[in-house]
């Protein structure tokens, strides 16, 4: 693969924080920013929540997808990765009926997003040397938990407070990509009781990928897999209640993928999660990026927003 692993793997999973918030109106609806929100939980950030057509004009409550590197989902002046248009997406299938039309929330990533967006249970299950080593790389221990505290415990009670949302679980998704895939997963793992749903894009399992070859990338990914494998097995909750969408590219950094994809749907629907419950597909020729997520975002909306 003609590539540099190491900067695309800075590129994707260490994005800056994306600058000074601007007021732009989007495509369809409305854009509302709060600039720095303030958490004992976690570091202060940006969040931009996207009010769907309609909202100001009607009575009706919504439900919500929380999603993460929000600085990337509406408006492609605020970052430079390019934008996942889901206003776009949403207010194109809520007029054919594809969709329940949601309050959107993008939650902006910071310079810890490395460490806010990692499984806290995943280091933890990792032998020492492995989890050593990543930790390194990161630059301290995870902050997820923390992170998921200011989304459940801040940031939720903020919006149903302000906005008129539909708050209870079966109507309360969490979404991302690459590291904010790991992060979606991990947020209905750890608050099953708050989040219904989980879309995790090109989902980011090997967790490294620079300076590994042959003997150590085979000891690397099957060290992880199993990490993976126990955690994902402990903290999955009821099928019965709960959806979850994820998917891949084969280009890119989503090359690496296949592997730990396979192996992480099997545990999946061995706990019990069927094609109602779950979803998991590959994109041919779709590379790691923005552009990639917004070709294909129909897919996860129609399946974990469906009417039926």
């Amino acid at each position: 693969m003609n590539f540099d692993r190491r900067a695309i793997l800075t590129l994707i999973c260490a994005a800056p924080f994306a600058g000074s918030v601007r007021a732009d109106v989007p495509t369809a609806g409305r854009l509302v920013d709060y600039t720095d929100m303030a958490s004992t939980h976690a570091a202060a950030r940006n969040v931009t929540v996207w009010l769907p057509p309609g909202y100001d004009e009607g009575s009706q409550r919504y439900p919500v997808l929380y999603m993460h590197d929000g600085q990337n989902l509406f408006d492609a002046s605020r970052t430079a990765f390019g934008e996942w248009g889901v206003d776009e997406h949403l207010a194109r299938l809520s007029q054919t009926g594809q969709v329940r039309l949601p309050i959107v929330v993008g939650v902006w990533n910071t310079p810890l997003r490395l460490r806010e967006y990692v499984p806290a249970d995943l280091i933890t299950a990792l032998p020492g040397e492995v989890r050593t080593s990543l930790l390194g790389m990161y630059g301290g221990e995870p902050l997820s938990d923390g992170y998921l505290q200011f989304l459940v415990e801040d940031l939720k009670p903020m919006i149903d407070a302000t906005y008129r949302t539909l708050p209870d679980r079966d109507d309360t998704l969490i979404a991302g990509s690459s590291m904010g895939g790991l992060i979606s997963l991990y947020a209905m793992m750890k608050h099953p009781e708050v989040f219904g749903s989980a879309g995790c894009l090109s989902t980011h399992w090997p967790l490294r990928l620079e300076r590994l070859e042959g003997d150590a990338l085979e000891r690397w990914r099957e060290a992880v897999v199993l990490a993976w494998s126990s955690v994902i097995q402990r903290g999955l909750p009821d099928p019965a209640t709960h959806r979850l969408y994820m998917d891949r590219g084969d280009e890119t950094l989503d090359a690496f993928y296949p592997w730990f994809q396979s192996r992480i749907d099997g545990v999946i629907r061995a706990a019990g999660w069927g094609p109602d419950r779950f979803r998991t597909l590959v994109f041919p020729g779709a590379e790691h990026n923005e552009k990639s997520w917004n070709s294909r975002l129909d897919a996860p909306l129609t399946f974990l927003l469906s009417p039926a």
